[in-house]
């Protein structure tokens, strides 16, 4: 698989004085195709809670290429750039596209899992593991070294 991605809707709603897409809109329409993402590959709220675990996020940067207005319609994919072999350290990216492929924005996070008991970082179980192993990486997709404490 080489993307992961879901066409989005601007609601009204998302829209900033300057009549095109609010800057926290962006952050919030890559959280959807991520939290997708998760659920359609079977990390669903319900696994999260039984499992104990739950994604948490370092840094999220956002780089805007074109405007997105309220007439736009968007679709924004999801790729793994880089991971640690026991993907408790990952990063993604999103790219926001218009129907007519122009590319609007990019998303780049770093994240990893949190016990959600314990409110440590923790290493995924092997179900996470796989899941996220199956999906799609980035063409510059790496792995990393997890960092010496």
């Amino acid at each position: 698989m080489s993307s992961y991605y879901i066409p989005i809707q601007v609601r009204w709603s998302d829209i900033d004085q300057n009549r095109h897409l609010r800057h926290s809109a962006y952050y919030d329409y890559g959280a959807t195709v991520r939290i997708d993402c998760f659920s359609k590959h079977g990390l669903t709220d319900l696994k999260f809670e039984e499992l104990r675990i739950g994604p948490i996020l370092f840094r999220e940067e956002a780089l805007f290429k074109r405007e997105i207005r309220f007439e736009d319609r968007v679709t924004i994919d999801l790729v793994v750039t880089k991971a640690t072999p026991d993907f408790s350290r990952w990063s993604i990216r999103h790219h926001f596209y218009k129907t007519d492929g122009t590319l609007s924005a990019i998303i780049n996070l770093d994240g990893a899992w949190i016990d959600i008991l314990k409110r440590k970082l923790a290493v995924p179980d092997l179900f996470i593991q796989q899941v996220f192993d199956d999906f799609p990486k980035a063409e510059d997709f790496q792995i990393i070294q997890p960092s010496k404490k």
